[in-house]
């Protein structure tokens, strides 16, 4: 193995390509769930563009892609670790895609919602399926920063709403925003179909030793070790509601419905708050880029340092973070100091939940992977639905902003919390399978 976890240097064009899918996939994904945010203000103020909108129902539409995303994460925890990432990936692709560009025809909003809690189910089924593969395919140095690479796509694709929003809405309206969001079908689709490789250690879990030889033969992947059987005839979902799974699976989904409550909390209502608080539609909205900017800086340089002395203290600290920026946008500060606690509150809420999604996925053996990962992400969801509705129930009955940044202050010390109590858990046995071990002879004996 040469320096930096690669065998080979297809090994690593093979790795990097699927990152990059990877991640291209959930800008999309972060795109889909930020954007709603970024055209909030346009419905609310214009009833022309899908009817009378108060700010409690408008808190109840930004949850209904987020109850979607809880029904896709679960959904791909069942199936995922049955029939494969990879299909499930591809899957997932088509199916937000296409639930984008049918939400820029919507004509009301019963309409609108029905389309967002589809759309959701695609993105829900990416976001569980991707941890997976990354944890899968990224050597083993390298899996924190991978994850946070691909899952930083989540904000980046907050930053690409931000963007396309103050750039371009004047010129294509809130509905161009969303066709936007169905480029994937055309640009990553195909990409994704030739590049995309079935995991190679799912395969081993399966007993398919014969394709998953093919899969690293053709890809240059290295064979990987076959792991030691820790959930017997348990897979998915049934493997997490056993010893020595269950409880750990309690506190991580705990972990996760405290990043997204924050995450989309804010990615929803900053935009809003901020315009009450006498910033104009195009400053109001920049608040959300440095939110998110600060998350996918804050998030990569943490997963460097998750990657050397383990993720957990990590979220801690970045948990601790969140709770502390908050708390200063409480203050009548000057405006660099600010957008400097914005960019912390990034790096807290959605840059932890980049970190969370990487602990989750190394957490699991290959069994329960996709299950884990999906429960994460789905019981999550929860504290993402609740969010919006937590931003507009607050704003709709006139309590100062403060009051939100006070109780989402609360969310994150909750959150840093909990992921100290969760249990250490010590790498799996593996054996290496026979095919394996008669490759790796006779390479001695070259």
């Amino acid at each position: 193995m040469s320096s930096g976890g690669w065998s080979s240097r297809e090994h690593r064009r093979s790795v990097l390509w699927i990152v990059a899918l990877s991640t291209v996939a959930i800008i999309f994904d972060g795109y889909d769930l930020v954007v709603y945010g970024t055209v909030l203000p346009t419905l609310l103020a214009d009833s022309t563009q899908l009817g009378a909108l108060d700010p409690a129902t408008a808190g109840a539409l930004g949850s209904y892609a987020l109850v979607g995303v809880l029904v896709g994460a679960l959904l791909a925890g069942a199936f995922g670790d049955r029939i494969g990432r990879r299909r499930t990936m591809l899957t997932c692709i088509v199916w937000f895609s296409v639930g984008m560009a049918a939400t820029a025809l919507v004509p009301n909003i019963a309409t609108f919602g029905a389309l967002r809690f589809l759309t959701g189910i695609g993105v829900g089924g990416l976001v569980a399926t991707v941890g997976a593969m990354i944890a899968e395919f990224a050597p083993a140095g390298k899996r924190n920063l991978f994850n946070a690479i691909v899952y930083s796509g989540i904000p980046a694709g907050g930053v690409l709403a931000s963007i396309a929003a103050i750039t371009l809405e004047d010129a294509i309206g809130w509905r161009g925003l969303f066709w936007l969001g169905a480029l994937p079908l055309v640009v990553l689709l195909p990409l994704a179909v030739l590049r995309m490789p079935e995991s190679p250690r799912w395969l081993l879990a399966r007993g398919r030793v014969a394709d998953a030889e093919s899969v690293c033969a053709r890809t240059g992947i290295p064979m990987p070790e076959e792991e030691a059987n820790e959930t017997g005839n348990r897979v998915g979902f049934a493997a997490l509601a056993r010893k020595p799974l269950r409880r750990p699976t309690a506190l991580l989904g705990l972990m996760s419905f405290s990043g997204l409550l924050l995450t989309y909390g804010l990615n929803t209502w900053l935009p809003q708050i901020m315009s009450e608080a006498g910033y104009n539609a195009k400053g109001s909205l920049s608040f959300l880029l440095v939110l998110n900017g600060g998350a996918i800086v804050g998030g990569l340089l943490a997963s460097r340092v998750a990657d050397r002395t383990g993720p957990q203290k990590v979220i801690t600290v970045t948990f601790g973070l969140a709770a502390l920026s908050l708390i200063v946008l409480t203050a009548n500060l000057q405006l660099g100091i600010l957008l400097t606690a914005v960019a912390g509150a990034g790096v807290g809420a959605i840059g932890t939940q980049v970190l969370i999604y990487g602990f989750v996925s190394n957490y699991y053996p290959t069994t329960a992977r996709a299950a884990g990962v999906a429960w994460c992400a789905g019981f999550g969801r929860l504290g993402g639905i609740f969010g919006p509705l937590i931003g507009g129930l607050l704003l709709g009955a006139g309590i100062a902003s403060s009051t939100a940044f006070y109780l989402f202050a609360g969310v994150a010390l909750l959150g840093a919390l909990v992921t100290t109590t969760v249990p250490k858990r010590r790498a799996a046995p593996q054996v290496t399978p026979p095919a394996a071990a008669s490759m790796a002879a006779v390479d001695q004996r070259r």
